[in-house]
């Protein structure tokens, strides 16, 4: 990366990285949650590096339950996993077009997307 965007760039987006990441899962275990994986992407803006993307959302990262933690097998989740496992159960070959998603497939995805936010805020959510 650094030959594409230069040493300090590189150095500050790996310090952005590693601080957004540790706080984030210093939060999130507090709450019962391991974010497993997440990715953040970031841009320039008049010189100056910005975080360009939705983060540490269902979408971009893996959220795992702590309690039901289990090395080494595959972990329930509150992500999109679910939905990957899905398209995998049904054989797609990732080419267009994608397959529809039954509706249960999608309402399992949302009760576990607003079970993460119920976990990570501690409320309900205003927008359901």
């Amino acid at each position: 990366m650094a030959e594409s965007v230069g040493e300090d760039i590189a150095r500050k987006l790996k310090e952005y990285t590693l601080t957004l990441y540790t706080r984030a899962a210093e939060y999130a275990i507090g709450k019962g949650i391991i974010i497993a994986d997440t990715k953040f992407e970031f841009g320039l803006f008049n010189d100056e590096i910005i975080l360009i993307d939705e983060v540490l959302t269902p979408d971009s990262s893996r959220f795992w339950p702590v309690d039901e933690y289990k090395p080494g097998q595959a972990q329930k989740s509150f992500d999109k996993q679910f939905v990957r496992d899905y398209l995998e159960s049904i054989k797609w070959d990732k080419k267009p077009p994608v397959p529809h998603l039954t509706d249960e497939i999608m309402q399992k995805t949302r009760a576990k997307y607003l079970e993460a936010y119920r976990r990570l805020t501690g409320r309900e959510p205003d927008f359901i």
